[in-house]
């Protein structure tokens, strides 16, 4: 999820950059940056911290059941053979 003030504040430092005497062209800049930053992030398809650390929580967990699974499996293999 794209923050909006985020957004903002990337937008505006930028146009700070921008002579004071280029009004026109610096409001211009503001509303087209705007737009262009938040198509670009949106097709990046980003995820949150707190939802890529959830993820991350969730693989580790998969991952340590694979693995007991997989042990659990040679076992019963072991006892069979």
């Amino acid at each position: 999820m794209i923050k909006p003030q985020a957004v903002e504040d990337v937008v505006s430092k930028i146009g700070e950059l921008i002579p004071q005497d280029l009004k026109t062209m610096r409001a211009e800049f503001h509303n087209n940056a705007k737009a262009v930053l938040v198509a670009g992030l949106k097709k990046m398809d980003l995820v949150t911290r707190e939802e890529f650390d959830v993820q991350k929580a969730v693989l580790a967990k998969t991952r340590e059941k694979l693995k007991m699974l997989e042990s659990e499996l040679k076992h019963i293999q072991s006892k069979k053979a």
